[in-house]
């Protein structure tokens, strides 16, 4: 019978902005078995802020800050978690089955050289967020309180990179997942990666409580969850990217510096995932997008901006 592992936010469970071919797993798992794993956001900054504010500060948080850990890019990430078997050629397959909320509050704010338009908002600002839990909303504290529904998902979900590549930042999303920032692979949504070193080594982090498409100031609701992930090894699956699935459509996704060039690696995702599932030829799936394919501005804020392709399912299969 498939187990379920728990695995906690601590010094000794997380990796502060790095993805590394060459980190250990903290666990390895069978394939089939459920991971509960805690995630925190929040750089003592913020979280010196928060407290000023009055907000509860989750333990988990406080320890990691206490622990000063070594630090590449902005997400605080825990894993990785090998999977048992899993070898370079082969695909893990993330159902994401459940997001708790794991905070009273997050955060959404811009700085200097950042998002989208670092010309316009030259300077820092920060709104720290309450969140009803029972509801499930977030109070944004502008225009004298704006409630949004919260919709959770987490930004950065990846397996390691190849291990040629060292350690590099969670910050860029990559082949092998990382900071997608898409909001569409939440709760009841299955995320397919690549797998480039024995064990696969998934790790998550990067709490979005909601988040709009383009993600444009650099943050979304940036906030504490934790995520119940289901893996399941697929041997010899022959994927090269990312790709995702909800209940409702199909997601192929593009990466690049130049939002062209990610337009144009999402649309041949596409294509590529269409003419492997039917008998169209690249030509007629090219033109089928046109007709039925929706592409989303995913975001354009972490130098590798993003774009994906929804496939609704029951058009073509």
């Amino acid at each position: 019978m498939p187990a379920t592992h728990r695995i906690p936010a601590t010094p000794e469970t997380i990796r502060w902005g790095t993805f590394d071919g060459s980190f250990k797993p903290i666990l390895e798992v069978e394939s089939g078995d459920l991971v509960i794993l805690q995630c925190v956001s929040g750089a003592p900054d913020v979280v010196a802020e928060a407290e000023a504010l009055g907000l509860a500060i989750p333990p988990a948080l406080v320890a990691i800050h206490a622990s000063n850990p070594p630090r590449l890019g902005p997400h605080i990430l825990t894993g990785p978690v090998a999977v048992k078997g899993a070898m370079p050629g082969d695909v893990l397959r993330v159902d994401i089955e459940k997001i708790e909320l794991g905070a009273e509050w997050g955060f959404c704010g811009f700085r200097p050289l950042g998002g989208t338009l670092p010309e316009d908002f030259p300077y820092r600002r920060m709104l720290h967020i309450p969140v009803d839990h029972e509801k499930r909303t977030g109070l944004v504290p502008i225009g004298g309180g704006i409630t949004l529904p919260l919709s959770p998902f987490f930004g950065v979900m990846g397996v390691a990179p190849p291990p040629e590549w060292g350690p590099i930042s969670t910050k860029e999303p990559r082949a092998h997942g990382g900071n997608l920032d898409n909001k569409e692979i939440g709760e009841g949504a299955t995320l397919f990666l690549p797998v480039h070193v024995p064990g696969g080594n998934f790790s998550a982090g990067d709490g979005h409580g909601v988040q709009g498409d383009g993600e444009v100031c650099i943050n979304a609701l940036e906030m504490c969850l934790t995520g119940h992930f289901r893996f399941t090894l697929m041997k010899d699956a022959n994927l090269l990217y990312p790709r995702a699935e909800t209940p409702t459509h199909y997601i192929t996704m593009g990466m690049h510096e130049d939002l062209d060039e990610a337009m144009k690696k999402a649309l041949r995702e596409m294509i590529g995932f269409i003419t492997s599932r039917t008998n169209l030829s690249p030509a007629d799936a090219y033109q089928f997008c046109s007709l039925a394919v929706d592409f989303h501005v995913t975001q354009t804020v972490n130098g590798e901006k993003g774009v994906h392709g929804l496939l609704k399912k029951g058009l073509l299969f």
